[in-house]
């Protein structure tokens, strides 16, 4: 599509959604993984893209990150704005184009364009241990460091899976040559780096900070995970439930020349926060409600915060027969998890199953002037609704710290 034209698509779709798209679901496979389920997608379309590729495991939400899957089609990851039901354009490139209408010439200065990518990710047992690199060991292989957070919707987890326990650092004391040997071990089935770990109970309703550097294994509940524009990570385990985990996955990102050098790969790890002793205090998240937002006919709470403003998140929950003028002080994504309403002119619903190829009506994209002026949200339903809201960088300064006052 010409420039000229994709600027008049921005334009209409923006135009007509009062400076809020509609975005379709973007779906993304895993081959060294097993789907759970409980995504929404039909069950028949888990393995839509051929059983070679993996099973449908993630849906990636407001997403300018291409998936980084072998043998992946350019667009695989990217999501696209909908008009009149129809896939237009990827809002990436809307945001090349329309960047300072959409998120702001601030933001567009400042950080180049929409930096997060969020996702649901949803799988019938844990994913190996594994780690995200940071910027400077991202750099060397042309990418971007990862930081990430979690949180566990209770719409989507209304049974646990497998293993609903998430490792996370190493124990205390563990040292350097501990992790080597389990290196040196790959190609002996079960390398053994668990044993050096230490589980947490993972609860629908609560999150995790996971910065760079940091191991972990997450377990087997559907994760709303928000994140830095990265598909950057490192693979630390070399069996996972009987299935081997091929050793390219550990050295993914890490340069060619480096690919069998244990020393270096071991210090990509960031050893004092793996060893932490207060690791849950300093990284574990409950809902924090946002000041000066309360109602009889809504509530609006912090889930993912404390991340020094990388990115953030909000579950709104709108009860039945009411509506809320919410104002926020940037672009954000949203998904709709349960109900149905309006979000500014646009209708909203949670599906109870997607088809691969279907156009649903719970996601959209908020741009900058929309958040500001406040959108409104309506409960058309018998139920809540609930929404939850997706932030780039430097657009929450007043998230909370982890540690302060949460919600009992």
């Amino acid at each position: 599509m010409k420039d000229a034209q994709l600027r008049k698509s921005v334009l209409q779709g923006y135009e007509e959604g009062e400076g809020i798209f509609r975005l379709a679901p973007t779906w993304v496979p895993r081959s060294f993984l097993v789907p759970g389920g409980r995504i929404k997608l039909a069950p028949e379309d888990l393995y839509i893209l051929g059983a070679d590729r993996g099973g449908i495991d993630e849906r990636w939400l407001a997403s300018v990150t291409r998936a980084d899957n072998p043998g992946a089609p350019e667009d695989e990851g990217l999501s696209y704005i909908v008009l009149n039901n129809k896939k237009i354009i990827l809002l990436k490139d809307a945001i090349e184009v329309k960047g300072n209408l959409i998120l702001g010439k601030e933001t567009m200065e400042r950080y180049g364009g929409w930096k997060i990518l969020t996702k649901f990710f949803d799988n019938l047992g844990p994913i190996p241990h594994h780690l995200h690199q940071d910027n400077e060991e991202a750099s060397l292989v042309g990418r971007e460091g990862k930081p990430e957070a979690y949180y566990f919707p209770p719409q989507l987890n209304f049974i646990e899976n497998r293993f609903p326990y998430t490792y996370f650092g190493l124990e205390p004391g563990t040292t350097k040559k501990d992790i080597k040997r389990c290196l040196e071990r790959w190609n002996e089935g079960d390398n053994g780096i668990l044993n050096y770990t230490r589980a947490y109970k993972i609860q629908p309703g609560t999150g995790w900070f996971v910065p760079p550097g940091i191991l972990h294994a997450p377990g087997s509940l559907v994760t709303y995970e928000v994140q830095w524009a990265s598909d950057v990570f490192a693979m630390f385990q070399s069996l996972l439930e009987g299935r081997p985990v091929p050793w390219d996955l550990l050295v993914k990102d890490v340069p060619p020349e480096r690919h069998q050098d244990l020393d270096f790969i071991i210090d990509t790890i960031d050893w004092p926060a793996n060893v932490d002793e207060r690791f849950k205090e300093n990284h574990y998240l409950e809902p924090v409600p946002v000041a000066n937002r309360k109602s009889e006919g809504y509530q609006e709470r912090w889930i993912v915060y404390g991340t020094k403003d990388l990115f953030s998140a909000k579950e709104l929950i709108v009860s039945a027969g009411n509506n809320v003028t919410i104002k926020d002080n940037g672009a954000y994504g949203l998904v709709v998890v349960q109900g149905h309403g309006t979000v500014g002119k646009l209708a909203v619903e949670s599906p109870t199953m997607i088809r691969y190829r279907d156009l649903t009506h719970d996601e959209l994209f908020v741009s900058l002037e929309a958040a500001r002026n406040g959108v409104t949200i309506t409960n058309n339903g018998h139920e809540n609704l609930v929404v939850l809201k997706h932030f780039g960088p430097g657009t929450n300064p007043d998230a909370p710290l982890i540690g302060d006052d949460v919600l009992n």
